[in-house]
């Protein structure tokens, strides 16, 4: 029998919860804070309950004017409704634009101006960020989750009948998010049902062996991958806990409460949650898997999530890729693999969906162990960015895409990671290698980035725990046997420029480090 999510060899958002609930049933779903487009509804809800606003608020956007194949961005703070407007919009054959709350709105502007006259629906909030923004001639209309007075409220349309579902050519443009931006303005990213079909299936085989259990997510609802890791979660009925702010203060009690199997966020953020693993009540002592995306994350990060679950085999799935092709690789860390483990191994392409090659300058492949250029060859890969086809097409070269990383394989085909491109210091072989080592060896750091100084020079930026200082001694004897590095620079965690997905922008702390100079 056809999997009803997979119909068509497409990936559609618009019917994932409805389906969810027609198969499922009411499986929960609870909030850390209630929605701001119904907040009566509270925050302990249910798959039917979402799949209900899902289809209020595609009747309330039909009603509004919003028709098949417009584009409607959604840009507003940061909350679960981000996700069930996407769906929304979806289910009427709109294609949904999502820009992260977090974005500056100069960049916001830019982005806006990409795109062909579009909706935007926002909050008050926001939109008084966007204030010196001439919204009049980059949007169509402007609708508001709340009472924003120079926008028109979505709650007018309250009570609107749902139209019946609209859906789109596979090959169609069916999403459009943004890259982390973490060297720039960010490039709007076209994603179609097709590709997104391809990037889910494989992520639905690995997560078989946890289907129906508890899922604990704190990620970016504008992140592509969210909404794939929901399309597996649903397919299998699992209850779903969705946070937004991260503190484990919160945090740590809402997962004593529910006792979740499977734990997914981005990789600083579980540097964050390492502070659950002695936390009162056990937070994380019945999870099976965690999950970390994209982001390289801390071989002593792994250790203490993996020690911190009391289940006899846990492990923790580490995907390998960007906003424009999805997982291209992957590897499972397990607490025997974890006490031996490189944080630099990333792991092996998806059988049957990605290849992975590295390359030298001229684009020849190069032997195993010598470092060169990471190039994917996918079937997820997107269709284009938005505006600047030019900048997509020099990426590709016969079908492979180059992901602006340095690595190597091993004899076994195993992938390594050095470090972004754009970061490499000709004094340091890996930063990312060196970041590594401190962090396991200093327990205080909260973070730690090695960045180019004026000179070239690596400058080690470090956040500590609280607010004590760093120790110069302590910072010695770490850094014994290391390269040479300049003074360390202490900031706070808070103070460093990151993306929606507390990815860190070296590049913007190197500018500021060197005053504004080129890198």
């Amino acid at each position: 029998m056809r999997q009803p999510l997979l119909a068509d060899r497409g990936f559609y958002l618009g019917p994932l919860f409805r389906r969810a609930a027609d198969r499922h049933g009411a499986v929960f779903v609870t909030l850390d804070r209630p929605l701001d487009v119904a907040p009566a509804l509270g925050t302990d809800l249910s798959y039917t309950v979402l799949a209900e606003v899902v289809e209020e608020l595609s009747g309330r956007l039909w009603e509004a004017g919003v028709r098949p194949s417009e584009q409607v961005v959604v840009h507003k703070a940061d909350n679960v409704d981000i996700m069930l407007l996407t769906c929304a919009v979806s289910r009427i054959g709109a294609v949904p634009v999502l820009l992260s709350p977090a974005l500056a709105p100069e960049v916001a502007g830019q982005l806006l101006g990409r795109l062909r006259q579009p909706w935007l629906i926002t909050d008050a909030a926001t939109l008084d960020g966007l204030k010196d923004i001439a919204l009049a001639g980059l949007v169509r209309r402007t609708l508001s989750v709340d009472d924003a007075p120079s926008a028109e409220p979505l709650a007018k349309y309250t009570g609107a009948e749902p139209p019946p579902p609209v859906r789109l050519h596979p090959r169609e443009p069916a999403l459009i998010t943004h890259s982390s931006g973490t060297t720039g303005v960010p490039k709007l990213a076209v994603h179609c049902a097709r590709t997104m079909w391809n990037r889910l299936v494989p992520q639905q085989a690995m997560g078989l062996p946890t289907r129906g259990e508890t899922a604990a997510l704190h990620m970016s609802f504008v992140h592509s991958r969210f909404y794939h890791l929901l399309g597996v979660l649903l397919h299998f009925g699992s209850p779903l806990v969705l946070i937004t702010d991260p503190d484990p203060a919160s945090v740590g009690p809402l997962l004593v409460r529910h006792r979740p199997g499977i734990v997914e966020t981005h990789p600083n953020t579980f540097v964050l949650w390492e502070e659950l693993a002695g936390a009162p009540g056990a937070p994380l002592s019945r999870v099976r898997s965690y999950g970390s995306t994209f982001d390289a994350i801390h071989p002593r990060t792994v250790r203490r999530l993996l020690d911190a679950s009391r289940r006899r085999t846990p492990w923790l799935v580490q995907l390998y890729g960007q906003s424009e092709t999805g997982p291209v690789a992957f590897q499972v860390v397990t607490r025997r693999s974890a006490a031996r483990a490189d944080g630099r191994r990333v792991g092996f392409g998806i059988p049957g969906f990605t290849r992975v090659r590295v390359t030298d300058a001229e684009g020849r492949r190069v032997a195993p162990g010598t470092p060169g250029r990471i190039e994917a060859r996918t079937r997820g890969r997107i269709l284009t960015y938005l505006g600047m086809p030019d900048r997509y097409d020099r990426q590709l070269t016969d079908g492979w895409w180059e992901m602006g990383d340095l690595g190597y394989r091993d004899r076994l085909g195993a992938l390594y990671l050095i470090d972004r491109e754009i970061d490499r210091i000709d004094a340091v072989h890996s930063n990312l290698e060196i970041e590594d080592t401190l962090m396991s060896r200093l327990e205080e750091l909260r973070e730690v980035v090695i960045v180019p100084g004026a000179d070239r020079e690596p400058v080690p930026v470090v956040c500590v725990r609280g607010e004590r200082p760093l120790d110069p001694e302590r910072w010695r004897r770490a850094t014994a046997g290391l390269p040479a590095m300049a003074e360390p620079r202490q900031w706070r965690f808070e103070e460093l420029p990151m993306t929606a997905t507390w990815k860190v922008k070296r590049v913007e702390i190197a500018r500021i480090l060197t005053g504004g100079a080129p890198v």
